[in-house]
């Protein structure tokens, strides 16, 4: 398989989403990006979304105006000090025609705001909430952002950063699953609850390939196997996903690598022969080779 260079991520095909959520109001008060993230999710799923900020704005708004716009590019934001008096007002409007309300507070601000479960829900029966934390339990008052819970499980073997927020958009996706949860009891009970995601515990999900050894050194895909690493090539990378069988005798065949079986791929001498074939070739005479020869790979530059 070949893969068409895109121009930006922005101008790939849209995927049609199930609207599942049409109908269903969410209010979220989560700033930053794991709950506006779940609250994009939501929308393309049909939700009418609506954001209460503070006055001060939400800092993905400082720090990433181009990221801010397309989490709120759907989603009605209003501003309220919960603080005062009148905020509380206008958050308890909101909450009469709420479903489904996202926090991301820590349990001790949720209560100086009023906001505990046990309040909520003799206020507002059926209504469900999405609790957003850094970690679960007895570490849910511990600071932390997604660079502390992805070290936390392993995600960070050296110095460099990762090349994502892992734990903020794993815990957005499972948010949204959670909203879907929290609709789905709604409906068959008539009766609101409390469901909470911790940061921590979605990357320690998104963790489990490495912890069980598949993405090690010495892994299957971890850079063991010879046709699933990223090689260099004449003018930038290769990343080359022959890991099936048919798809990596089609690799040592361009490669003119007598390989017969998987034991033979996992091979230093297998390795090396593969990166000095790769490291001839051009990324248009790869992709070209690609599209010949069957073979999932992708060329980037350096």
């Amino acid at each position: 398989m070949t893969q068409a260079k895109p121009q930006a991520i922005s101008q790939a095909p849209a995927l049609k989403i199930p609207q599942v959520l049409k109908g269903v109001r969410l209010l979220s008060l989560a700033l930053n990006l794991p709950g506006p993230a779940a609250l994009m999710r939501c929308q393309q799923m049909g939700a009418r979304c609506v954001k209460l900020e503070p006055p001060s704005g939400d800092p993905m708004q400082h720090y990433s105006p181009t990221a801010y716009a397309q989490l709120q590019s759907r989603v009605k934001v209003i501003s309220a000090d919960l603080k005062t008096e009148a905020g509380q007002k206008t958050l308890h409007r909101e909450l009469a025609k709420t479903d489904v309300l996202i926090t991301s507070f820590r349990p001790s601000a949720i209560e100086k705001l009023g906001l505990s479960w046990k309040s909520l829900h003799r206020i507002y029966p059926s209504l469900s909430q999405v609790a957003i934390v850094g970690s679960p339990g007895a570490r849910a008052e511990e600071p932390g952002h997604d660079l502390t819970y992805v070290a936390d499980s392993g995600l960070v073997p050296g110095l460099e950063l990762p090349a994502t927020l892992y734990a903020d958009m794993g815990g957005s996706l499972t948010a949204s699953e959670a909203v879907l949860q929290a609709v789905l009891s709604q409906r068959s009970s008539g009766k609101g609850i409390r469901l909470e995601v911790a940061l921590s515990s979605a990357a320690q999900y998104l963790a489990l390939p490495r912890h069980w050894g598949l993405t090690q050194p010495s892994g299957f895909v971890g850079g063991a196997h010879a046709g699933y690493r990223v090689y260099a090539c004449k003018d930038g990378r290769v990343a080359v996903a022959a890991l099936e069988p048919h798809f990596a005798a089609a690799l040592c065949a361009a490669a003119g690598l007598q390989a017969s079986d998987v034991a033979s791929l996992q091979t230093q001498g297998a390795r090396d022969s593969i990166a000095r074939f790769l490291k001839k070739q051009t990324r248009l005479q790869l992709d070209a080779l690609a599209v010949l020869r069957d073979i999932p790979l992708y060329t980037m530059t350096n």
